[in-house]
């Protein structure tokens, strides 16, 4: 995945600054919660078989290998982000 350049406003930069020399620590409050939570939300309990063409199927591989994701995460993650809605139906 190529690396974005964004334009930081100047408070955002001093933020980042500072993250990157260090002078932020985690408190690690409620970290085994939020590990669990996160772990039940990508957990796969069940298998979906379906049929597509080749040419999408062909499409998915060349997506997910460019992703660095093997081809069924990426199709589980475009379902989760569809169902979330944060992928759209155009």
């Amino acid at each position: 995945m190529a690396k974005k350049d964004y334009k930081l406003e100047t408070e955002e930069q001093e933020i980042l600054d500072s993250f990157n020399r260090g002078e932020w620590v985690s408190k690690g409050e409620n970290l085994d919660k939020y590990k669990e939570a996160a772990k039940q939300t990508y957990a796969k309990t069940h298998r979906i078989n379906f049929r597509v063409s080749e040419k999408d199927f062909r499409g998915i591989q060349i997506k997910a290998r460019e992703e660095g994701i093997p081809y069924q995460t990426l199709v589980s993650s475009v379902v989760h982000k569809y169902l979330v809605g944060q992928l759209k139906d155009v």
